[in-house]
């Protein structure tokens, strides 16, 4: 099969969508799929032979984050060019609600079209105004998937319609093995965090006042910080006798990444909201490192209630500071959540999930006939 796919967002900077399209791309093309992927990136950017650039992105505030996007004349050229040289058996689109790419290809094209879904919000003022917009576009979709139930309720009340869910997929071989990072741990007293610093609803500034709580009482406590963002900034929260403790590592590679989630005895996930699911927690699953996140409803389902991982009331530095505490100090429970976390992300493999996703592209194959088609 043919298998064009649209990313909305930025392929230079990472995400959690960017991950999803690269993962489900690579499983495909493993099972002998010919999958070509668009995206928003710079022309002279390090991106993988199956992604074309659309062009650099902007960068947009959307749903409590900066989304680096694409739209205009030259994406538009680009995405039509795509489609006509591609003759796709299915065109997959990520977010067709975002303004970017996603939108331009429904536009454009004609034929089989699959989406998913991956936002989760309360309400959306952009939304509610770009709504006439977007319909044009959404009326082309043959086939919706959502990747948890916050994605699919937010679809339901804001652009109406159903979709079936298929959640977001994890190389679980790929975090399974790794060495720590030279100098840390494990060794009882490591907490880690991966995310954007600059980005509040990420909840490092929660994290970091629980660290320095903790740092008061436990003089070999460290924290491990990796993900883009001003590191200066991120530092001159924690209380100055403990700012040689943490480590911010910035933005990582993938390899590094790896070994980060090996290096933590905890990892915290201390996220405000916004969260539809959390790739983060099904790497760090993977990895099988012990996991402390707060209880959104996101993370709560995904770490089945607490049994694959600890949670704390969101937004509570106080909180997370005792349960951190009591998992440090019990090892024997740190490692009864390691293997339940391993066992719980079996079901996130892309070798499943994306095996239910081609399903959902034979269900419109069937259905329809002939390859995309650029019709602008």
């Amino acid at each position: 099969m043919r298998i064009g796919i649209v990313c909305p967002y930025t392929w230079e900077v990472p995400g959690g969508v960017q991950a999803h399209i690269r993962d489900l791309a690579e499983a495909l093309i493993a099972d002998g799929h010919h999958v070509s992927v668009i995206a928003p990136a710079a022309d002279d950017a390090e991106v993988p032979s199956y992604v074309t650039s659309a062009g650099r992105a902007v960068p947009v505030p959307y749903n409590g984050s900066v989304a680096r996007l694409a739209f205009g004349f030259l994406s538009a050229n680009r995405v039509r060019k795509w489609i006509r040289e591609g003759r796709f058996d299915v065109l997959h689109v990520h977010e067709p609600a975002v303004p970017s790419l996603g939108v331009l290809a429904c536009w454009v094209a004609k034929g089989p079209i699959v989406a998913t879904f991956h936002a989760s919000y309360e309400r959306s003022r952009a939304m509610s105004v770009a709504a006439p917009m977007l319909q044009s576009a959404l009326e082309k979709i043959t086939g919706r998937i959502a990747v948890s139930d916050a994605a699919r309720r937010t679809l339901v009340e804001h652009l109406g319609g159903d979709a079936v869910l298929i959640p977001n997929g994890v190389a679980v071989g790929r975090y399974a093995e790794g060495a720590p990072l030279p100098g840390w741990g494990p060794d009882g007293d490591v907490i880690g965090f991966l995310g954007r610093m600059d980005e509040p609803r990420k909840g490092l500034g929660v994290l970091l006042e629980a660290f320095g709580r903790l740092a008061a009482e436990r003089p070999r406590l460290r924290l491990l910080v990796a993900g883009p963002g001003d590191a200066d900034e991120a530092l001159e929260r924690v209380p100055a006798p403990y700012r040689d403790r943490v480590g911010l590592l910035g933005m990582v590679s993938e390899t590094d990444k790896v070994r980060a989630y090996h290096s933590v005895d905890i990892f915290c996930a201390p996220n405000l909201g916004g969260e539809s699911f959390g790739i983060v927690l099904t790497e760090a699953m993977s990895a099988g490192a012990p996991i402390l996140a707060s209880d959104i409803p996101a993370f709560r389902r995904v770490l089945g209630d607490g049994q694959a991982g600890a949670l704390f009331p969101t937004g509570d530095p106080g909180a997370l500071a005792a349960e951190a505490a009591r998992l440090l100090d019990d090892p024997a429970r740190r490692a009864k959540l390691s293997d339940e976390a391993r066992l719980a992300v079996r079901k996130y493999d892309w070798s499943t999930v994306a095996r239910d996703v081609v399903r959902v592209y034979e269900t419109v194959t069937n259905s329809a006939t002939g390859v995309v088609e650029d019709v602008s």
